[in-house]
C-alpha cells in the first residue's frame, strides 16, 4: 500500500488556510480515516499580520464555502460580513469639474439574454442621449442596490436568492475562520518561523528548518508566505514578471473609518472613486468601512496620497490610523516548480482588492487538488498548472487595464493609461474587434478566463465605449419585442427595491437569528 503523501503549506492567512481547508475536503473524497489520505499541515509565523486590505470577494465564494463545509450565515457573523452586488465606478470616465460625476455600476448579475433575443444589440441601437445607463437596462440589480437593499430575503436559506452576490468581510476574522475549519477537517497547525530553506541535489525542496518546529519534511510545499515568497522567490529564485509599465499603481494607503451613526446604511457594493493618481476603494462592513487609495507613486506623494484619502473619508477619518502598503505589481510565470507551489500574494499580486486574489487563491487550490498526484512524480502536472495560471494572470491584466485605458481624465496619471504602448497587443485587438460588434463569448476561453464576456460589456458600456452596429440595424428586427423585456426588466426592479429587506436589516437579522426555514404566510385577505 502507498504511503500518504504529505503537504506542508508555508504561511497561514486566507491563502494558507482557504488551500488547507480545500484540501483537505477535495483529497479525502469524503473518507473519515485521514490515515488514508495526504496529511496536511500549516506552519505560520505568530509575527507576520495579514494584509486583508481589499476584503472582498467574487460570486465564486458562495460554491467555494459550500465546499468547505461552512454555512452563509456562520460565514456572515463571524467575519461580520455584508452583502457585495457588485462594484459602483464613480468619476472613471471624466475628471469632475463644476460639481459634475459620472458613474456606473458593474452587477454581479449577467444581463438578459435567450436563445431568441439577445438584448445588447438594442440597447446599442438606441438612441445615446435618452437610452438608459446599459447595466439598468439588462439587469433590475442597479436598482436594487442603489436603493442599498439586500439581494436576498431571510428565508432563502444558504447561498441562494434571486440576485448573483458575494460578499465584504474582515479579512482577519475570516482567515480565523478558515483556521477553525481546518483543524476540524483534520489539518495539524504548527506554530513557527522558517530559519532556512534545504535544496536538494536537484534543485527541490529537501527540508525546512523551523528553531521552534526543527526540521520539517514534505512530499509537497506550498507557499503561502505573500509578499516574502520565501520559497518561490527567495529560495528557488524564480522571479516576478513586472506589470508596471501596464498597471501604474504600487502603493496602497489604508483605513478603517467608523459610521456616522449605528443605523447608516450599508451599501451592498464597493465603491471605487477615481482620483487624479489612482483610485479609492469604500467598502462596507457591518460596523465600520474599509478605505483604501491605490496610486502611482511615479504621479503622486505619500503626503498628497493621504490628504486624498482622508479627505474622500470625511471627518470620521480625522482621528483613525492610516498605513501604507507599497507593492510591485506582477506574478510568476512558474508558480509551480518541482515539489513547491506558490499560492496567493506569493504567486503573483496585482491591485490591492481582496476579490481578485481570492479567486486565484480558489482557482489554484482547485487546481492543485485536480493535479495531486498520490503517487510518482508530484510535479507531474506542473507545466500544466503553469500554463493555466500564467494565462489567467495574462487575462486579468487585460481586464484591470481596460477600466483605465478608456478614461477621458486629463491627470498625466489617466492620460498615461490611455497610450496605446501601456495597453497590452491583446487587449487592443480585442478593443478593435468591439467597434462594431460587442463582446462576445466566443472571444474568451473559459478555463483561463476569471471574467466573463458580460463583464468586459458593463465596463466598455459604463465607460462610453462605443461600437457601431448601424450598418446591421436591419438585421434587428425585434425592437418592439425586445422594448417590453426592457420595459419588463424596469418593473423587476420597482416590485425588487419593495419587496427586498435593506441591506442593513437582513444583516442584523442573519448575526442575530440566522436564516429562517420558510417564507412567512402572507396575512389572509379578508372578506
Amino acid at each position: 500500500m502507498t504511503t500518504p503523501r504529505k503537504i506542508l503549506i508555508v504561511g497561514g492567512g486566507t491563502a494558507g488556510w482557504l488551500t488547507a481547508c480545500y484540501l483537505s475536503r477535495a483529497l479525502s473524497g469524503g473518507n473519515p480515516d485521514r490515515g488514508a489520505t495526504p496529511s496536511i499541515t500549516v506552519i505560520e509565523s505568530p509575527d507576520i499580520g495579514i494584509i486583508g486590505v481589499g476584503e472582498g470577494t467574487f460570486p465564486t465564494i458562495r460554491t467555494t464555502l459550500q465546499t468547505l463545509g461552512i454555512d452563509e450565515a456562520t460565514f456572515l457573523r463571524e467575519t461580520t460580513a455584508t452583502y457585495k452586488q457588485g462594484i459602483k465606478f464613480v468619476d472613471w470616465l471624466d475628471t469632475p469639474e463644476g460639481g459634475r460625476h459620472d458613474h456606473y455600476l458593474h452587477p454581479f448579475d449577467a444581463p438578459y439574454w435567450s436563445e431568441d433575443l439577445n438584448l445588447v444589440p438594442y440597447w446599442l441601437l438606441q438612441d445615446k442621449a435618452t437610452r438608459p445607463p446599459f447595466a439598468e437596462a439588462v439587469t433590475f440589480q442597479p436598482r436594487v442596490a442603489g436603493a442599498d437593499r439586500a439581494p436576498k430575503r431571510p428565508y432563502e436559506g444558504n447561498f441562494a436568492g434571486p440576485l448573483n452576490f458575494a460578499y465584504h468581510f474582515d479579512a482577519v476574522k475570516f482567515a480565523h475562520l478558515l483556521q477553525r475549519r481546518a483543524i476540524e477537517l483534520g489539518v495539524t497547525h504548527l506554530i513557527g518561523t522558517i530559519a532556512d530553506v534545504a535544496l536538494d541535489e536537484s534543485g527541490a525542496i529537501a527540508r525546512l528548518v523551523s528553531p521552534e518546529q526543527g526540521t520539517l519534511q514534505a512530499d509537497l510545499y506550498i507557499d503561502c508566505t505573500g509578499f516574502r515568497a520565501e520559497l518561490i522567490g527567495k529560495a528557488l529564485k524564480e522571479p516576478q514578471k513586472d506589470v508596471l509599465p501596464v498597471l501604474f499603481a504600487d502603493r496602497a494607503i489604508t483605513c478603517n473609518v467608523p459610521y456616522p451613526a449605528p443605523k447608516s446604511p450599508i451599501h451592498s457594493y464597493t465603491v471605487a472613486t477615481a482620483h487624479e493618481a489612482g483610485w479609492t476603494w469604500d467598502i462596507g462592513l457591518s460596523e465600520r468601512r474599509g478605505i483604501g487609495y491605490v496610486y502611482s507613486s511615479a504621479h503622486t506623494s505619500d503626503a498628497r496620497a493621504e490628504a486624498i484619502v482622508r479627505a474622500y473619508a470625511g471627518p470620521e477619518a480625522d482621528t483613525v490610523a492610516t498605513r501604507i502598503i507599497r507593492f510591485e505589481p506582477g506574478y510568476r510565470e512558474r508558480q509551480w516548480i518541482g515539489n513547491c507551489v506558490a499560492v496567493g500574494l506569493s504567486a503573483g499580486f496585482f491591485e490591492p482588492l481582496e476579490a481578485t486574489g481570492i479567486v486565484m487563491i480558489e482557482v489554484a487550490a482547485g487546481l492543485i487538488a485536480d493535479f495531486f498526484p498520490h503517487a510518482g512524480p508530484v510535479d507531474a502536472s506542473a507545466d500544466l498548472f503553469n500554463t493555466l495560471m500564467r494565462l489567467r494572470c495574462e487575462k486579468i491584466v487585460n481586464f484591470l487595464k481596460v477600466h483605465y485605458c478608456l478614461t477621458r481624465r486629463t491627470e498625466p496619471f489617466w492620460r498615461d493609461n490611455t497610450a496605446a504602448g501601456t495597453i497590452p497587443a491583446e487587449l487592443q485587438d480585442m478593443l478593435r474587434r468591439w467597434k462594431h460588434r460587442p463582446p462576445s463569448r466566443f472571444d474568451f476561453v473559459t478555463d483561463v478566463e476569471t471574467f466573463a464576456f458580460f463583464n468586459y460589456q458593463y465596463i466598455l458600456y459604463g465607460m462610453g465605449f462605443e461600437t457601431d452596429l448601424e450598418a446591421a440595424r436591419g438585421a434587428y428586427i425585434h425592437g418592439s419585442a425586445a422594448q417590453k423585456i426592457f420595459d419588463k426588466i424596469r418593473g423587476f426592479g420597482e416590485h425588487a427595491v419593495k419587496d427586498l429587506p435593506s441591506h442593513r436589516e437582513l444583516i442584523e437579522q442573519v448575526y442575530a437569528r440566522g436564516f429562517t426555514a420558510a417564507q412567512p404566510a402572507k396575512p389572509a385577505r379578508r372578506a
